[in-house]
């Protein structure tokens, strides 16, 4: 009988276990969102106006833009407790935009990857492509095959093409290419010795945000072109000349003032439709 007990006890024992087991809840599942990236470019406060010779930067030199072409690569988030999300996680190379100022359909970019839910406290990117991802014929197709950068200079692609005119000494109107990429170093005859990566990283002022599930988060990013001629540096276009291609030196200082060039315009977490 006592054997009867203890056997139906344990039954008992078991089945409310199993019971209470069950009604327990498990942790909540994650949610996830996404964002968008929207791409305007001015000078200064002011939209960028193209083909019109209305701009006068640091070194005073007056100038117009024609077009604008680049790439920028790897969004990054951050938090605070210093840990960061790299978009494209599964490697499957979509973590590079191309943007032009002659297509509308590069003026925005969803990114590859949803967001967990939470917040974050700033974005970061590549402005261009690092060293492993900017390969030659990686971009088989127009208008990115377009930016390929020559092989004896480095090869891969350009990371940006700044197109347009400035006036010089006795009101000359001459060409200007604005071109960054990979640098070269010579020697003292011409022969090229070596390369120079001149990719960098921006971090954006003022991006923190935080999104829920389902919420798509809209960062509107824009480009300030003056900022590329005056902060750190003053880039005179009568001492540069038009083309900076297969020169070090400018394209460094372009390249050092590409970090104030990017800020954000506004972000906003956008309600999923219904």
């Amino acid at each position: 009988m006592k054997k009867i007990f203890l056997q139906t006890t344990a039954i008992l024992f078991l089945t409310f276990s199993l019971f209470f087991g069950a009604c327990q809840k498990g942790p909540s599942p994650k949610k996830f969102g996404t964002m968008d990236i929207v791409f305007k470019h001015s000078v200064g406060q002011q939209p960028l106006q193209f083909d019109t010779m209305k701009y006068v930067n640091t070194a005073g030199n007056p100038y117009m833009v024609s077009n604008i072409q680049y790439f920028i690569s790897n969004i990054c988030l951050h938090k605070a407790n210093g840990d960061s999300v790299l978009f494209d996680k599964n490697g499957q190379n979509q973590n590079i935009h191309y943007v032009d100022t002659d297509l509308p359909d590069t003026w925005q970019w969803q990114l590859p990857d949803s967001i967990e839910e939470g917040e974050y406290t700033a974005i970061s990117f590549t402005f261009g492509l690092n060293k492993k991802e900017n390969k030659s014929l990686r971009f088989p197709n127009p208008p990115e095959s377009a930016m390929f950068w020559p092989q004896y200079l480095g090869g891969g692609y350009h990371y940006m093409k700044l197109n347009g005119k400035w006036r010089g000494p006795n009101d000359t109107i001459r060409m200007f290419n604005f071109h960054l990429g990979i640098g070269q170093l010579y020697d003292a005859v011409g022969n090229i010795t070596g390369f120079v990566q001149n990719y960098f990283i921006v971090k954006l002022p003022n991006s923190s945000f935080s999104i829920k599930g389902g919420q798509t988060v809209q960062l509107t990013l824009n480009m300030d072109v003056n900022e590329w001629f005056e902060n750190p540096n003053v880039y005179d276009f009568n001492k540069w000349g038009g083309k900076i291609m297969q020169n070090q030196k400018a394209m460094h200082l372009a390249c050092q003032n590409g970090h104030n060039v990017f800020s954000v315009k506004s972000i906003r977490a956008l309600l999923p439709e219904k």
